[in-house]
């Protein structure tokens, strides 16, 4: 097993070294079609969760100079309200709203599930962006480990709960789950709450991160009939203020070689843009395309097998209607 995770970290160093950083999207930049972020959505509902800075910010900006109507999901209201207005006055679009839910809180996303459904919305585009690398184990309020609160258990219950505004705007409705390349490390287990004695933050990301890509697959199956897109997405490394408070040591080791905010949403983004038929369900992007999901011999592929286990796991938790 130890020597299976080393494997695990060292390939993932090295095609993170030559694919991740910033000087890998310029490279696979050469590739992309000037075209297909030239497409614009008026008339479409788009719901960017932890868009208040970062990537998440990035994609709204993004999708509100495309035409999209904008609706932010912050944790707080100042800094949300502060980045609402940047983009309004950078994009011109006076469509973009700020809603205030803590990610980390199950009966928060209910409570905005609710309130937001009742604006009779189509919501067109999901994000699922919000995300957190929690180095200290910590306990939210309602009783679970913070990452897999943010992660996992937050992702889960917003997915689930906007289905029906989501079946309001199919055929074209889209749920894109910004995961993380940092998947590769971890195979998918059912210890969803980190129970070993010594906490890492970092594996803990990875295995939230991991579940996030399963359960795309999933959702794509359970629901494909349902005219719904499921896609997760690797933004690469980028320089954010997430990756600077979490990874402090990656942080300064890779500066000047990290993404740019914009660089690691242009693949979200371009998944919002692009017609679905261009697009696969269940699989996991990168850099516009379709990526891997498990690295060579990494022995991660059979845990996704697990995943039903997870599901019922995490549905139970967060006390969802059958």
């Amino acid at each position: 097993m130890f020597l299976l995770k080393t494997w695990r970290s060292t390939a993932f160093g090295v095609y993170g070294y030559m694919n991740f950083t910033k000087n890998g999207f310029i490279e696979h930049s050469k590739k992309f079609k000037p075209e297909d972020m030239q497409l614009q959505i008026e008339g479409k509902n788009c719901v960017v969760t932890g868009a208040n800075s970062g990537i998440g910010y990035a994609a709204a900006e993004g999708l509100a100079s495309r035409g999209a109507t904008v609706y932010m999901v912050c944790r707080n209201k100042e800094r949300g309200q502060e980045a609402l207005s940047k983009i309004q006055t950078s994009t011109g679009n006076q469509n973009v709203y700020l809603e205030v839910c803590d990610l980390s809180s199950v009966n928060e996303i209910k409570s905005f599930a609710s309130s937001f459904a009742s604006k009779d919305v189509p919501v067109h585009v999901l994000v699922n962006n919000a995300g957190l690398l929690e180095n200290k184990r910590t306990t939210t309020p309602e009783g679970f480990e913070l990452n897999f609160a943010v992660n996992v258990l937050g992702t889960y219950t917003m997915t689930e709960l906007m289905l029906p505004l989501l079946e309001k705007a199919t055929p074209d409705a889209k749920v894109i789950t910004v995961a993380s390349g940092g998947m590769y490390t971890s195979p998918l287990t059912t210890d969803l709450q980190f129970s070993g004695e010594k906490f890492d933050g970092v594996e803990q990301y990875a295995r939230n991160k991991r579940i996030q890509v399963a359960l795309t697959e999933k959702w794509a199956d359970k629901y494909k009939e349902k005219g719904i897109g499921y896609y997760s997405m690797h933004p690469g490394w980028a320089e954010t203020p997430g990756v600077a408070k979490s990874l402090p040591s990656f942080s300064e080791s890779f500066a000047g070689k990290l993404r740019t905010s914009e660089q690691g949403a242009d693949t979200i983004v371009w998944l919002a843009l692009q017609p679905k038929e261009k697009l696969v369900s269940g699989s996991f992007y990168f850099d516009r395309a379709e990526a891997p999901k498990h690295l060579k011999l990494a022995g991660t592929s059979k845990s996704h097998d697990l995943i039903d286990s997870v599901i019922d796991t995490v549905h139970s938790m967060a006390a969802l209607d059958p």
